[in-house]
């Protein structure tokens, strides 16, 4: 059995996408908190910056923003480009960004059911393979990619963000077997719903109390990535036993079952 080594955040350049608020704001904190310094990327450049000056202030880190929408299909370009600027090459990369709408597929403009593919997916590929080839000509490094427990069954009236997480999962998985031995490491986090601004703009009953913080999320993601794991599951238990329903039951019946959940929490209007 290969023993792997804890990762130490300390002093070391991790990189932050979706970085300027809910769950990429407090991965950011969280690794400022323990010595890392950051590399903030997202759309919102006021936002990041003001992120940026917090974390320099209270964390005594060094924080440098990078501006880019993963939405646009140059944006990894621009990120890989910004790094060269200003001379970092990150020890960790932590895919966070990630966009997804609720209701019936066919209800939505096709343009807004491919920006999850683009965000969640293609960004997430390709920033992978730029900066994970560096890391693994290193021979040191580390990425985080973040899933949800959606990705392990169909979810109606959030096909297309399940769908991409469910792809997500699987890529890690069979990454982080290829990476055996190369001295960099992958890790696939699964947290459930979280009490960010994805949920905000959604239409679900559920009460933002009855989340998980993004702060409890970003704490255990980051303390199982250290211990070695493989694949992180930083909610409550509930959220790990809501995934082994796919492996039980019948895939047409899991999906009926979500698909009633769905509307009970109101996706699909």
């Amino acid at each position: 059995m290969t023993r792997r080594t804890r990762f130490d955040y300390k002093g070391k350049f991790a990189l932050v996408t979706g970085a300027s608020k809910g769950l990429g704001k407090a991965y950011a904190e969280e690794l400022a908190a323990r010595g890392s310094n950051l590399v903030l990327v997202a759309r919102s450049k006021a936002e990041l910056e003001t992120l940026a000056v917090a974390l320099r202030r209270d964390y005594k880190v060094r924080a440098e923003v990078i501006q880019a929408d993963l939405g646009d299909m140059s944006a990894p370009s621009t990120i890989a480009e910004g790094l060269e600027r200003i001379g970092i090459q990150p020890d960790l990369l932590l895919n966070n960004a990630a966009v997804g709408y609720s209701g019936r597929f066919f209800s939505r403009p096709l343009g807004e059911e491919l920006i999850p593919v683009v965000v969640n997916v293609q960004s997430l590929v390709e920033l992978t393979h730029v900066l994970g080839k560096k890391m693994v000509a290193r021979g040191s490094g580390g990425i985080i990619n973040i899933g949800s427990n959606g990705g392990f069954q169909p979810v109606p009236y959030n096909a297309t963000y399940s769908a991409t997480k469910a792809f997500v999962l699987l890529f890690s998985e069979a990454v982080a077997e290829e990476l055996k031995g190369s001295g960099v490491r992958m890790m696939i986090a699964n947290p459930g719903p979280t009490a960010t601004e994805f949920f905000v703009q959604s239409p679900t009953s559920i009460k933002l109390e009855k989340m998980d913080s993004a702060q409890s999320v970003a704490r255990r993601t980051l303390d199982d990535f250290s211990r070695g794991k493989v694949v992180s599951y930083p909610g409550r238990l509930s959220t790990r036993v809501s995934t082994w329903i796919s492996r039980i039951l019948p895939r047409g019946l899991t999906t009926a079952l979500v698909a009633h959940v769905s509307r009970s929490m109101g996706f699909d209007r």
